[in-house]
């Protein structure tokens, strides 16, 4: 589960960890799960974003990801949870796929996710673990 600044994060550079794990999206390397609402949520970002990408390249990047992802219904909402309202849709899609992580740049909005059973952790930590398997 990649919260949108981690998408955000991997189209502005190719530097870091966000960049590698969107690079590892489709791989196996882990499952990628979305929701509309999310899926949605980060097109926004990124064409809001003043990304060095046009419209088109991001769209080409959220088809794909559309693609090798797994598609999570949400059928209960946990809203409010998380400070931030669009931060909501991501820990309820987190909570839904049974995640066992949600990879964020902002762990501080998201210190509640134990309390669903989701660890919320930094891209660069995730990409640690999934390398140590």
């Amino acid at each position: 589960m990649l919260d949108t600044n981690v998408i955000i994060a991997a189209l502005r550079s190719r530097r870091g960890a966000s960049f590698a794990l969107l690079e590892l999206v489709g791989t196996g390397a882990f499952e990628l799960v979305l929701s509309v609402p999310l899926v949605l949520e980060y097109e926004d970002a990124a064409l809001r974003g003043r990304l060095a990408l046009s419209a088109r390249d991001i769209a080409a990047v959220i088809d794909y990801l559309c693609a090798v992802s797994l598609h999570q219904a949400i059928y209960f909402l946990w809203r409010p949870f998380v400070p931030d309202p669009k931060d909501d849709m991501v820990a309820e899609v987190a909570f839904a796929s049974s995640a066992d992580f949600l990879v964020t740049h902002n762990l501080r909005d998201f210190r509640r996710m134990p309390e669903l059973g989701v660890a919320a952790i930094t891209p660069a930590l995730f990409l640690r673990k999934i390398r140590h398997r």
